[in-house]
């Protein structure tokens, strides 16, 4: 255990997804934790059961006791916050160690056979199966993961007899130049977070910086045709749901229900008749790297068959909330254009032949402006839009940039821009068959809503 020296841990944003899996990794080590966040939500109100302190203003009279000794306590804070917070303030001001979420992550990551996974999308789901079928087979795993697994409902994973840890490498902020892993998974380094790089080239130099950090005679996994400058230290193998060039990829890939069937291709055997439950051709993609990962470690074919077979999902990830022969509700955490594209494209191979109407939320104005053009193509594959405007999370309003300008650019006879309180009203009056949620702000609040009114049709 690192931090040998520590009694607290307090955190500044202690609500959030990556945030709230090191509060519960501390607790779990024996600290007494506490922390702040804007907002009360279902997640901070798990942490408060499992016996975390945690209030909702930025005054530093609330910090509790415990955590005021510069000595016994450290500070981890998220880079979401704003410059001005009068607790972050506090603690630096009075010498405290203050760090990111991700550099805590790193401290606790390099302590063991790391395993990353980076990617602009597919993080979150290629972590949790990943973590699913580690912890399914003899090695077992330690996880922190960007969402809430249906198995475990949670998104940690804790197992004091393995030395593998699992963990999102993110590339926010670049993030993941804190972590040097074992094996490192890159699923996309499509543009995004332009506000931080400011181009596409920069993007791609930011994951082979971070690919360069993989450990001697380390193995590198990443989704055929990205062709990163990897090392020469770095063994590297590439997986695709059906180019056959790829190291890992699949034979016999058929609907099953709402999952797939499908054979799977490695470098040195076959892996038959694997059945995933979950849907989204997405979905397939994300298992084939998890696939690629688990043989690399040598766990044992019908382990990971079997462990996919019983994997339940991610809240938020391709998230089947109602599915009737007259009605079919499906929330998804897409918040970037080519995720859009890949969520929308499942859903059409599900239901080709159903009207499909979408709800989107915009998520940050510097995203909206940079990838408008982008968020209207991959909206135009709906039958009828609903846009919410833009969630603004860390950010100030740009002026000039709002959802309207997607809305502008959207080529579609069916579309309408609405506030959130006009929002259930208009989907009430639309009445969809299908119907989706897409967004990464607080439209996950509209989802438990929607899938009552939907139950009642």
């Amino acid at each position: 255990m690192i931090w040998t020296n520590l009694n607290s841990v307090y955190f500044i944003g202690v609500g959030g997804i990556g945030m709230s899996a090191l509060a519960r990794y501390f607790l779990s080590q024996g600290k007494e934790v506490a922390g702040y966040d804007r907002v009360s939500t279902a997640l901070t109100d798990k942490l408060s059961r499992e016996g975390i302190d945690i209030h909702f203003e930025d005054q530093p009279v609330l910090i509790p006791a415990a955590f005021r000794n510069p000595e016994r306590t450290l500070v981890i804070y998220t880079p979401a916050l704003p410059e001005q917070h009068q607790q972050l303030d506090y603690f630096r001001k009075r010498g405290f160690r203050v760090i990111k979420r991700s550099v805590a992550l790193g401290e606790v990551f390099n302590t063991g056979r790391g395993i990353g996974v980076a990617g602009t999308h597919g993080k979150t789901s290629i972590s949790t199966m990943l973590a699913h079928i580690l912890h399914s087979s003899k090695l077992g795993c330690n996880a922190f993961l960007g969402g809430i697994g249906k198995n475990r409902m949670s998104n940690l994973y804790l197992d004091a007899t393995s030395n593998i840890i699992i963990a999102e490498a993110d590339e926010y902020d670049r993030s993941f130049l804190t972590l040097f892993p074992e094996i490192a998974v890159v699923s996309s380094m499509d543009a995004d977070h332009l506000d931080i790089y400011h181009s596409e080239e920069n993007i791609r130099k930011g994951f082979e910086s971070y690919i360069a950090q993989i450990r001697e005679k380390g193995k590198l996994i990443h989704k055929y045709g990205l062709e990163p400058q990897v090392p020469n230290h770095v063994e590297q193998y590439s997986y695709s749901i059906d180019n056959k060039q790829a190291d890992y990829h699949t034979r016999k890939l058929t609907l099953h229900g709402l999952g797939y069937r499908f054979t799977v291709v490695t470098p040195n055997m076959i892996i038959p008749d694997i059945q995933l439950g979950i849907p989204g051709m997405i979905n397939v993609e994300n298992a084939l790297a998890g696939i690629a990962v688990a043989h690399q470690l040598g766990i044992a074919p019908e382990t990971i068959a079997r462990a996919l077979s019983s994997f339940e999902g991610v809240e938020r990830r391709f998230d089947v909330q109602i599915h009737h022969e007259k009605r079919i509700y499906i929330d998804d955490y897409a918040h970037h254009p080519e995720e859009i594209k890949a969520f929308l494209s499942s859903v059409r191979i599900l239901f080709p032949d159903k009207k499909l109407t979408g709800i989107f939320q915009p998520h940050l104005y510097t995203r909206t402006r940079d990838f408008v053009d982008e968020f209207a193509r991959s909206l135009e594959m709906l039958d009828h839009l609903i846009l919410m405007e833009i969630y603004p999370a860390r950010e100030e309003p740009i002026p000039g940039v709002s959802a309207s300008m997607i809305f502008d650019r959207v080529n579609l006879k069916e579309k309408v821009l609405v506030s959130r309180e006009q929002l259930l009203r208009v989907v009430r009056e639309q009445d969809p068959t299908l119907l989706v949620t897409m967004g990464a702000g607080d439209i996950n609040q509209f989802v438990a809503p929607l899938r009552e009114w939907m139950k009642k049709r």
